[in-house]
C-alpha cells in the first residue's frame, strides 16, 4: 500500500445477483487460462458499487457490484463464489513494493530491495530491473488469472514520487505501470491505476479504472476526472474524513467512494 495508508467507499448495488451496473451479469466473463479479447473485458463504469476488504474474515454480504480483495490470500472457491452472486471480482496484489510474509518473496533478488514504504515487512522495489521483476509480476497475474479474478488491482504504483532508494524517474514509472497493464491485459483481465493522479494523463488509456485513497482528504479529485470522463469507474476511498466531508463532491464526480478503516476490514460507510 501507499505511505499515507488505503482504502474505498461503496454503496447498495443495483440489482445485485442480476445485471450489474456495467451491463454485465457480474460473472467472469472469461475461463481461467484463457485471454479475453479487449472487447470482452470488463470495464466498471462511474458509480459501479463496491467492498475493498483486505483483511479479517471475508464478508461476503455486502450488496456490492464488486470485491476487491486479496489475491494470494484467497481460493478460487471464493472468487466462484462471488461470481455466484453476482459480483464482480478484483485480485489485490502489490506490484511496486516487495512484502516478506508472501508465499514467492524468496524469489525476489536483494538487489531489486529498495527502503521500506511504510508497512511492516515491506520494501519499494527498483522497478527499473523489469529483467528480473517481470517474469515475477506475470506469475502474480497467472495467479490471478487463474483463480477466475476479472480484474488487478497493482498497489505501489508510485514509487518515483517516493524514497524508494532507487534513483527513479517518472518515465521509469510510466514504462513499469503500463508493463503491469498489458501484463493483466494480456491474461484477459481489466486492470486498475492504483493512485499516481499525476500520471493520469499518460495512463488513462491504459487502464480500465482508477483506484484511488484520500484524494478528498488532499484536494486531488479532480485529477481523477479523465477516468470517468472516458467512461471508466474510479473507485475511491477515504480514512481520515466522515462521509459529510466527501461523499457530496463524491457524487458530483462520480465517484465509488467509500469510509474504509486503515486495516481495510469489512467496515465500510458508503456514499
Amino acid at each position: 500500500m501507499l505511505l499515507l495508508l488505503l482504502t474505498g467507499c461503496a454503496g447498495r448495488a443495483d440489482g445485485d445477483g442480476g445485471p450489474a451496473e456495467d451491463g454485465s451479469t457480474g460473472r467472469a466473463t472469461h475461463s481461467p487460462g484463457a485471454a479475453a479479447s479487449p472487447a470482452d473485458r470488463w470495464r466498471p463504469r462511474p458509480g459501479t458499487t463496491w467492498q475493498w476488504q483486505l483483511s479479517g474474515r471475508l464478508d461476503t454480504s455486502v450488496d456490492v457490484a464488486v470485491y476487491d480483495i486479496d489475491g494470494f490470500d484467497h481460493s478460487k472457491e471464493t472468487v466462484a463464489g462471488l461470481h455466484r452472486a453476482g459480483r464482480k471480482v478484483i485480485c489485490y496484489v502489490s506490484t511496486g513494493a516487495w512484502e516478506d510474509f508472501r508465499p514467492d518473496a524468496d524469489r525476489f533478488p536483494e538487489a531489486v530491495l529498495g527502503k521500506g514504504n511504510g508497512w511492516k515487512g515491506e520494501r519499494w522495489l527498483d522497478i527499473r530491473r523489469t529483467d528480473v521483476l517481470e517474469p515475477l509480476m506475470a506469475a502474480r497475474l497467472d495467479m490471478c488469472r487463474d483463480k477466475g479474478f476479472d480484474a488487478v488491482e497493482p498497489d505501489n504504483m508510485d514509487g518515483y514520487k517516493n524514497r524508494t532508494g532507487f534513483p527513479l524517474t517518472a518515465a521509469d514509472q510510466l514504462r513499469y505501470n503500463r508493463l503491469v497493464a498489458s501484463l493483466a491485459h494480456e491474461r484477459g483481465m481489466s486492470v486498475g491505476l492504483k493512485n499516481d493522479l499525476g500520471q493520469i494523463p499518460q495512463l488513462v488509456g491504459d487502464f480500465d479504472f482508477a483506484v484511488d485513497e484520500q484524494c478528498a482528504q488532499y484536494g486531488e479529485c479532480d485529477g481523477l476526472k479523465p477516468f470517468v470522463a472516458a467512461g471508466k469507474a474510479v473507485f475511491h476511498v477515504e480514512y481520515e474524513l466522515p462521509t459529510s466531508r466527501f461523499c457530496a463532491q463524491s457524487r458530483r464526480l462520480k465517484l465509488s467512494s467509500l469510509l474504509k478503516k486503515y486495516e481495510l476490514g469489512a467496515w465500510r460507510q458508503a456514499c
